[in-house]
């Protein structure tokens, strides 16, 4: 069963554009070439904190589907990667913030909300 999943990726900041493209693309391939593949390049930027001696990378967020079978080599090749400072695979569900709501658990929320309200008075 395909799931999907978000990638971020933080890349050595001397790394030219073009070899940062031909890694993601190696990484793709490992993956079977997903369809609904989304990339998203962040650019260089400041790390939060320095690693070895590295004070800036360059990000780039994919989302994707694969198949659990393919993750194994996956990550064993993103480990080998020189080139690649970090990186976080997480399954992804929802874009950020609160998950979705239903209709119900909304209108028990306001409930709860007018509850607290009539407390305080």
């Amino acid at each position: 069963m395909s799931r999907q999943y978000e990638a971020v990726y933080i890349f050595d900041s001397a790394l030219e554009d073009a070899t940062v493209n031909e890694r993601l693309e190696r990484y793709t391939e490992l993956l079977g070439t997903p369809g609904d593949l989304t990339v998203d390049h962040w650019g260089r930027r400041a790390l939060a904190y320095p690693i070895g001696r590295r004070e800036n990378g360059y990000y780039v967020l994919t989302r994707f589907s694969a198949e659990a079978d393919v993750l194994p080599e996956y990550e064993r090749a993103l480990k080998l990667d020189e080139g690649l400072i970090r990186h976080l695979l997480t399954l992804y569900e929802h874009e950020l913030g609160a998950p979705p709501m239903t209709e119900e658990e909304m209108a028990a929320a306001a409930r709860r909300r007018d509850d607290d309200d009539e407390d305080e008075d």
